[in-house]
């Protein structure tokens, strides 16, 4: 979704990985023009300014219009988009693979992501002079323009505008509980309490109001904001699933015996889909990596490489806790249980499946939890998804102007960027009214989204960096990436199977 930075095919060289390509890096360097939206501009590097001549549209574009972030504001940024509702979900996948093949299983995927996160900032500077800050600009790159947006169009449309209508959703839901909880059995005040679409509307406005930030580096205490609150309720939720105890009939049975094979195996191959989409926040590492300064001297990938040490040792410390601890505390019934109950039916799920650690524990130990601290926990969910939605907006914020300022050769004026923001907040509302059960979709559509993650950085390396075939490292990336598309391709299969054989419930604008 992010902003494209052209290459004319014509005048980009190859990378020099050998004297063959090139006499010296500056003479291919030389041959790189960046166009800037009018063809009259372009822009050539030069020996003069060692390569490192930018795109002067970056200036005008709210991803790349400040980059003097620092690794403190890239932590925030990967927590808040890295830890989120989804990490809840992990005790339903313990359910279905059993304790050692969960932990297994989510710690390959775990080192899996990371392995192609760090990939990707190293990418993110691959040819001295030119950055790479946005996912889309690097897949071009890559596979070349119309390779490029096939694959990484549609998996990236759905990673940020998707993700918003989920948190529109999951945030209106949130709202709605939170008030009940507060209400408690006061008749009055359940009366007056807003119908779905109602809390939906709340939601989008609320988060309307923090999206004119300009940029991401302006947005880092949103950011901080949001991954104190995620780290805040996996841990609240952590401690009291400790203290309450394990209730009565816990069971740790996968409970295959009455399940055909298929049935077998789409679960098993739906338990891996909640971990991979748990491991979120791909769409976004060049975009934040792109706040970084960089010149001659000093790129942006040690910054990055620290910031991401340091947030994914936190989220680490976060989901395994929660998937281990949850799936002690609740056994199966983590997996039976659904997140949203109105009037005893269950219209919305809180997670890729009805069920998830919050609302086993509202469900089971909720009676037995003070209001106050029912309350804080929903607070904190509520204001994560807030933060939550203004990083994963920022790319379709980024697009928005970039195709504005690609027209009109000017850069966005104060109130246009605030139109196009409510332009975008009112669609992703609209498309969370018409789509209520958008969440049932999760795995299906997430499932096509997994290469982001899992195979195209591997590709993307292996078509950058052009290393001698049959080398360890192009082996490995090679073997990863061509996996990462078979399970992919695994998870659609089987959560289209699933919605088959279970039916889908596509109750249209009846949030």
């Amino acid at each position: 979704m992010g902003e494209v930075v052209e290459l004319k095919s014509s005048q980009v060289m190859p990378l020099a990985t050998s004297p063959s390509d090139t006499n010296t890096e500056a003479e291919a360097m030389q041959t790189i023009t960046i166009i800037d939206g009018d063809p009259s501009k372009d822009i050539t590097s030069s020996t003069k300014l060692q390569g490192y001549q930018h795109n002067p549209q970056e200036a005008w574009l709210p991803i790349t219009e400040s980059r003097n972030g620092n690794t403190y504001f890239a932590t925030f940024h990967l927590i808040c988009s890295g830890l989120g509702w989804q990490a809840l979900s992990l005790p339903i996948a313990f359910a279905s693979l059993g304790w050692t093949w969960g932990i297994i299983c989510l710690s390959l995927a775990f080192a899996w992501q990371l392995y192609t996160i760090f990939i990707l900032v190293q990418l993110h500077e691959s040819i001295p002079g030119i950055r790479y800050s946005r996912y889309m600009q690097l897949a071009i790159a890559s596979f070349g323009r119309k390779l490029g947006k096939f694959l990484a169009k549609f998996p990236l449309m759905y990673t940020s505008g998707g993700t918003c209508i989920l948190l529109i959703i999951n945030g209106g839901e949130i709202l709605d509980l939170l008030f009940k909880t507060i209400c408690e059995n006061e008749a009055k005040c359940h009366a007056k309490s807003l119908s779905g679409t109602e809390w939906f509307l709340v939601f989008t406005c609320m988060a309307i109001l923090i999206a004119p930030l300009p940029n991401l580096n302006s947005m880092a205490k949103v950011s901080l904001i949001g991954a104190t609150t995620a780290i805040g309720y996996c841990t609240l939720i952590l401690v009291l699933s400790i203290t309450k105890g394990r209730p009565t009939g816990i069971s740790y049975d996968q409970s295959n015996a009455m399940k055909s094979n298929m049935k077998k195996f789409s679960d098993t191959l739906n338990a891996l889909a909640i971990i991979a989409l748990a491991l979120r926040g791909h769409n976004v590492i060049l975009e934040i990596q792109g706040t970084l300064p960089s010149d001659q001297n000093r790129t942006s990938y040690k910054p990055m490489c620290r910031a991401v040490t340091i947030s994914y040792t936190v989220i680490a410390m976060s989901q395994f806790p929660l998937a281990i601890v949850g799936f002690w505390a609740y056994g199966n019934k983590a997996s039976t249980f659904s997140f949203i109950e109105l009037d005893e039916i269950c219209s919305i799920s809180f997670v890729p499946f009805n069920g998830g650690l919050l609302s086993a524990y509202s469900q089971i130990h909720g009676a037995n939890t003070s209001k106050l601290m029912m309350a804080s926990i929903y607070l904190l969910v509520f204001v994560n998804h807030l933060c939550t939605f203004q990083v994963y907006a920022m790319p379709v914020f980024d697009n928005m102007e970039m195709r504005y300022i690609t027209k009109k050769k000017k850069p966005c004026s104060k109130w246009v960027r605030t139109c196009l923001r409510i332009l975008f907040g009112g669609l992703t509302f609209l498309a969370a009214v018409a789509l209520p059960f958008f969440g049932s979709l999760t795995l299906l559509m997430g499932g096509i989204a997994l290469p982001l993650t899992f195979a195209y950085p591997c590709f993307m390396w292996i078509a950058m960096k052009k290393p001698r075939p049959n080398r360890v490292v192009w082996s490995i990336k090679l073997v990863l990436g061509c996996f990462g598309i078979v399970f992919s391709v695994l998870i659609v299969i089987a959560a289209a199977w699933t919605l088959s054989d279970e039916g889908l419930k596509a109750d249209f604008f009846k949030p």
